[in-house]
C-alpha cells in the first residue's frame, strides 16, 4: 500500500498571513517527500477561507520546482469549472514541468455555494454530466486531434498543447455511488473514495462497490487503483488523551463542511462560522468520541492496525488528509510519527532519517 499526503491552506481567522500558510504547506509537502510519500494532492475550491485553493495547478507546478520524486495530483479539479481543452492543456502543462510527474484527480462538484457563483446557480448534481463528458475529452486531446459534441461541450478540432510527457496521465474519479465506481473503472481511471465521518465498514462498502465495477468490466486490460482519504492524525504512544484535540480539531472542520454545505448563510469576507455544535445533538457521528473512531486518530501502533485491515481489503493507496483545524506544529508532528512509526510496518525498509 503507498501513502499520499492530501493538504490545503486552512484558514479560520486573519491571525495568520497566506504567505506563512504557504509556507506550512510546503514544508509538509517537503517532509512528505522526503519520508517517502508516493503523491501530494491539493484539490480546488472557491472563495472559501477554510480551504484557500482555488486552482491546485499552480501550487503543484511551485512543489515540482522544488520536489524531484514525490508525484502531484489535483485532489481534484471541480470538472463543471474547467473547459476540456483547459484543462487537458494546463494538466499536461504541469507534467511537462514536473517531468513525468502529474497525477489527475477529477471530480463533479459538492458545494451548492460554489456553482451558485461559478455557474449561475447550475445544480451541483448536474455536475456528474460534466464529469462523464470532460475525462473522455481529456483523454482524447492528449493522443491527438480530436472534435467534441457534447451535451455540456462543443468544439472543433483541437488537441492538448502541450502534450503530456507520460505516455497516459494517471487519472482518478471522486467515486462514491456504484455507477462513479463503474464509469471510473470502464474508462480507464483509477478510483479515490472517502468514507468522511462512517467507519471502516464504508471503507469496505467502498472498495466493494470498486470490486463489484472491475467483476462488471473484464475487458479492461489494467485493474485501476483505490485510494482512501481520510483524516490522519498520529499521537504518541505516551500521550493517551492526545487523540482528543485532533478530534476537537476534525469535528470543527466538518462543523465548517456542514456550513458551507448547508449554503444556509452569506459568508464574510470569505469566512463562515462553523455551525454550532449544539446543532448535532442528534448526530452522533460528529461527537468527538465518534471522531475518534472513525478518522484515523490514533498511536503508531493503533493507525498500522487499521491501515492492516484496508491493506487486506484491497486499498492501493492510503491519503493522510491533513486538513483538521489543527496547528502547523501539530499537523507536522503527526506527520513526522507517521513517517517514522507507521510507514515502516508497510515497507521492508527502515523509515528515512528526517531533517529536523
Amino acid at each position: 500500500m503507498r501513502f499520499s499526503l492530501f493538504v490545503h491552506m486552512e484558514r479560520y481567522d486573519d491571525s495568520i498571513s497566506y504567505e506563512d500558510h504557504w509556507a506550512n504547506l510546503v514544508e509538509l509537502a517537503l517532509l512528505a517527500e522526503e519520508g517517502g510519500f508516493g503523491t501530494i494532492w491539493i484539490g480546488e475550491h472557491h472563495s472559501m477561507e477554510y480551504t484557500v485553493s482555488p486552482n491546485p495547478l499552480p501550487q503543484l507546478a511551485y512543489l515540482a520546482a522544488k520536489t524531484s520524486k514525490i508525484r502531484l495530483g489535483s485532489g481534484t479539479i471541480i470538472a463543471p469549472f474547467w473547459n476540456p481543452i483547459r484543462a487537458a492543456g494546463e494538466l499536461a502543462l504541469l507534467d511537462v514541468i514536473s517531468g513525468g510527474r502529474a497525477e489527475v484527480g477529477v471530480a463533479r462538484g459538492a458545494y451548492q455555494f460554489e456553482f451558485d457563483r461559478m455557474l449561475g446557480g447550475l445544480p451541483v448534481a448536474d455536475g456528474g454530466d460534466h464529469l462523464r463528458e470532460i475525462i473522455p475529452a481529456m483523454k482524447a486531446l492528449w493522443a491527438g486531434d480530436y472534435a467534441h459534441d457534447g451535451k455540456v461541450w462543443q468544439f472543433p478540432t483541437s488537441t492538448s498543447v502541450p502534450k503530456p510527457v507520460q505516455k497516459e496521465l494517471p487519472v482518478w474519479v471522486a467515486a462514491r455511488s456504484p455507477e462513479s465506481h463503474d464509469f471510473a473503472v470502464a474508462t480507464g481511471c483509477n478510483v479515490m473514495v472517502t468514507p468522511l465521518m462512517k467507519g471502516d465498514e464504508e471503507v469496505a462498502s467502498l472498495v466493494e462497490k470498486y470490486e463489484t465495477a472491475i467483476a462488471n468490466h473484464p475487458e479492461i486490460e489494467r485493474r485501476p487503483d483505490i485510494m482512501v482519504l481520510r483524516h490522519t492524525h498520529v499521537h504518541s504512544e505516551a500521550d493517551t488523551e492526545g487523540w482528543r484535540p485532533a478530534a476537537e480539531g476534525i469535528q470543527k472542520f466538518y462543523r465548517s463542511f456542514d456550513a458551507w454545505f448547508g449554503n444556509k448563510s452569506v459568508p464574510e469576507n470569505g469566512f463562515l462560522d462553523p455551525s454550532p455544535v449544539e446543532k448535532f445533538e442528534a448526530r452522533p457521528e460528529f461527537s468527538v468520541e465518534s471522531l475518534h473512531q472513525t478518522a484515523m486518530i490514533g498511536t503508531p501502533s493503533e493507525v498500522v492496525e487499521r491501515l492492516r485491515r484496508y491493506e487486506e481489503l484491497g486499498v492501493t493507496e492510503y491519503s493522510f488528509w491533513a486538513d483538521n483545524t489543527l496547528s502547523h506544529e501539530e499537523k507536522k508532528r503527526s506527520l513526522e510519527l507517521f513517517i517514522e512509526q507507521v510507514m515502516p510496518a508497510f515497507s521492508e525498509q527502515a523509515a528515512p532519517a528526517l531533517n529536523k
